[in-house]
Order: structure tokens, then sequence, then C-alpha cells
């Protein structure tokens, strides 16, 4: 059991180059609402040529912030369209992994929306399965409810090949739950996790600091992942306007080594 270092890239060839030059194989594409699907589709050969001379992998490919429910309760047929080509896209780059969301409709009932968000996913699954790509919820709230245990609960029984993309900072910002709590209950459905640090003190959010430079207990969560049997990707996410540019860049590298220690390359 391995689990894979990698970082968040954007989805071009000199993105990927700046990954092999960090000494990492494994890269992650946020493909957010609002980024023309098809212009994706038109990179996929360059990319994959990429790859090949950089001995890359991609381990996720992903879309926040579109919606998927109309306020009717119905799926949005652009947003299904453009999940479904995503998907495509995973398959053909090799990324086992494709995360998604579900708006809350606030005209909708809360059963209402469980069910129109249980409609969505079981689609998105089921596509996923025939092109070999696993389906993951990310615990963001990026238009985006399907985010903590009280829905995962409900929704993940309903479908039972779902999964969870975790972030521990969305669970301490966004809910204020207990994230080695969460990865303990929802670990076995866990596909991707992302590395981000976060910074609170006394109740107020300071900045997002690297990973391994912020209070997250990064030893712990590591550990209950090797408990859980999780042999997926961890991608590095640089989220702060504080490290930008030279400094930046050597969070990422600091990031980079402070988890290769923690990494069984059996």
């Amino acid at each position: 059991m391995a689990m894979k270092l990698g970082i968040i890239a954007d989805p071009d060839v000199e993105s990927a180059k700046w990954v092999a030059q960090k000494g990492l194989h494994y890269l992650e594409y946020c493909y957010n609402g609002g980024n023309d699907v098809g212009v994706l589709e038109q990179r996929v050969p360059a990319l994959k040529q990429a790859y090949a001379q950089y001995d890359l992998h991609l381990g996720s490919l992903g879309r926040w912030n579109e919606k998927k429910i109309d306020e009717n309760g119905a799926i949005i047929e652009e947003a299904m369209d453009n999940t479904r080509r995503l998907i495509d896209i995973a398959a053909d780059l090799g990324a086992p992994v494709f995360v998604t969301g579900v708006n809350y409709v606030d005209s909708l009932t809360y059963l209402d929306n469980l069910n129109a968000a249980v409609a969505f996913l079981r689609k998105t699954v089921a596509y996923g399965k025939e092109k070999g790509v696993k389906v993951a919820v990310y615990n963001c709230d990026w238009c985006n409810y399907v985010r903590k245990p009280d829905v995962w609960r409900i929704v993940l029984e309903a479908v039972p090949e779902l999964g969870i993309k975790f972030d521990p900072s969305h669970c301490i910002n966004v809910h204020h739950g207990d994230y080695l709590s969460e990865i303990h209950e929802f670990g076995d459905r866990i596909y991707h996790f992302h590395l981000k640090g976060t910074l609170n003190i006394a109740g107020d959010h300071v900045d997002d600091p690297p990973a391994g430079l912020d209070a997250t207990n990064w030893g712990a969560v590591l550990g209950l992942l090797y408990a859980k049997h999780y042999d997926g990707m961890l991608a590095i996410e640089p989220h702060s306007d504080t490290w930008r540019g030279e400094q930046g860049d050597w969070g990422v590298d600091y990031t980079i080594q402070y988890f290769q220690k923690m990494l069984y390359k059996g």
C-alpha cells in the first residue's frame, strides 16, 4: 500500500514540466465551473505527450463551482453533459477519480434536495463506472452541500459506490468539525485527499500556510489514512496569498519534503 504524493496544477504542458521539476509524478486538475470543457478536450493529446515525457500521472480531475440542480429540482443538462465529458477526459488521461459537488436549492425542501443530489450522483457514478473512473464529492462548500457527515450518512448509503475527496481545512473552517473523527468514520470512502494547510488562532482564521507549517495534525491524519488502507493520491494545494513567488515556491518544496518522510515506499 503506497500513497502517491502530487500537487494541483494547471492543465497545460508548462505546468506538467514544473511538477516534474519538483520531483513529483502525480498531479491533479481542478477544471472549475466557467471553464470551457472543449478547451481541455483539445489539450488532451499534448498532455498525454507531456505525461510520457516527464513520467507523470493524473491522479484526479474535478469540477468545483458549477450548479447541477435547477430551481425545480431537475438536473441541469448542460452540467450533466460537462460532467460526462470531463469523465471521458479523466478516463483518456488515466485519472482514477473524478471529483464533483451538488448545489443546494433554497426553494426546495431538504428532502427534495437530497433526492435531487442522489439522482445526479447516481447518474454520474454510473457513467464513471462505464469509463473506469470513480466519482467523489468534495467536502468544500463551493456550490456544494454534500460535504459533511450528516449529509454523507444519507447520500453515501443511497449511492454505495460514491466516494469523498477530503480536505481537513474545509472541515476546520467551514463547518468547524473534527477532521480526525470524520476521517475515522468515512475513511473507507475517501477516494482522493488534499494537503492544504490552515491556521486559526482563538477562533479566527489567520492564513492557509503550506501544509506542515500550519496547525493541522498531519501525523495523525496520515496515521488514520494508513489504518484505513488508503492508497490514493495526496494532492498538495498551495492556497495562501501570503505564499506567492519565491516564498511560495519554497513553501511547496517544504511541503514535499515534509510529507515524503511520512510516506511508506514499500
